[in-house]
């Protein structure tokens, strides 16, 4: 993406303003095309939206992420992987899923979530055993500990696992009802999906990289860039996506995407990163008394809000993921700071 985009860094101010009106102008039309497909694909297939959306949309809106991660484990940073898959988590949702229930209303179907949903918080629990260093226990806040190599390949299995179980069970259980007649063949809504995701994947890393190039010319830190917009621009898609699915009244489809990007980027971010990292990807001290903690912390609450949706998830829930969210946004900048 970098080399694709490269021409940003030696851009006029004024080409670079033009290139994030551009970016904004594409991601908000291909979302919106992107939200249609998914939906007629849900009802082609016969297989709820909230699946369609924790599966195949999410395995889209996580690539940038993957991108990021991978490429970063590449060039001997396997730290940065690692903060990219969670701090994906805690943005996507604390902030974009919060927002989501502010803005509302966001409805949620429990019994087509409900394993999906323990899932995710089987993911990111899985995450910190593997990442916990057993044989030195007392060093645990001062060291940190690692994401070994062996356990990216176990969860890229998981990842396969879960997709397979997740398409065929949501089959299985809506055998009953008839797939609706679309007038386009299930080839050429999959073509649509596969077109939009490029597209909004691409307009996001325009968007981020145009701003990131003019938040350094305005001399902000290269540090607040790297917490803010970097973190920010990996989740964009979901952010785009969810604000357009509630427009269109689908906000089934914004949870099962928020569900299913947390789960991906458990197995496939940080999984893929650490299949190419031998030494493993690093979980520094602070990452378990705050940045774990927290993660989890967001989830279970989630978690318990879509136990209290009824058939819709509650504003207070929104509002106290956004808090958990800023809290633990501004906790990691000091800490590290």
């Amino acid at each position: 993406m970098e080399s694709l985009f490269h021409f940003i860094h030696d851009a006029h101010s004024l080409l670079i303003v033009g290139c994030l009106i551009i970016a904004i102008i594409i991601l908000g039309k291909s979302a919106d095309i992107l939200v249609e497909a998914a939906v007629s694909l849900s009802k082609k297939l016969s297989i709820p939206t909230v699946i369609v959306g924790a599966t195949i949309l999410s395995l889209g809106t996580t690539t940038p992420e993957v991108v990021v991660s991978v490429m970063a484990a590449f060039r001997g940073n396997p730290g940065l992987a690692m903060g990219n898959a969670v701090g994906s988590i805690i943005c996507d949702t604390g902030l974009i899923l919060g927002l989501a229930c502010v803005i509302g209303p966001l409805h949620v179907d429990r019994k087509a979530i409900e394993w999906t949903a323990w899932f995710q918080l089987i993911a990111g629990g899985l995450l910190i055993l593997v990442c916990v260093p057993f044989g030195n226990l007392s060093s645990i806040f001062s060291l940190g500990g690692s994401m070994p190599q062996w356990a990216g390949w176990v969860f890229l299995a998981l990842l396969v696992a879960y997709m397979v179980f997740s398409i065929f069970s949501a089959k299985s259980s809506s055998q009953e009802s008839e797939p609706e007649e679309d007038e386009d063949p299930t080839t050429l809504i999959l073509g649509k999906l596969f077109i939009c995701l490029v597209f909004v994947i691409l307009s996001s890393e325009l968007l981020i990289h145009s701003a990131t190039e003019l938040a350094t010319r305005m001399s902000i830190p290269d540090s607040v860039i790297a917490a803010t917009l970097v973190a920010f621009g990996t989740s964009l898609p979901e952010l785009i996506t969810a604000l357009t699915a509630l427009k269109k009244k689908q906000s089934e489809l914004a949870v099962g995407n928020i569900i299913g990007a947390d789960i991906l980027n458990v197995l496939f971010v940080a999984g893929a990163a650490a299949t190419v990292t031998p030494e493993g990807l690093a979980a520094p001290g602070h990452f378990f008394y705050l940045v774990f903690p927290a993660m989890m912390v967001i989830l279970c609450v989630f978690r318990w809000a879509t136990y209290q949706s009824k058939p819709v998830m509650p504003k207070f829930a929104g509002w106290l993921l956004l808090g958990l969210y800023a809290f633990i946004t501004i906790s990691s900048f000091l800490v590290t700071s």
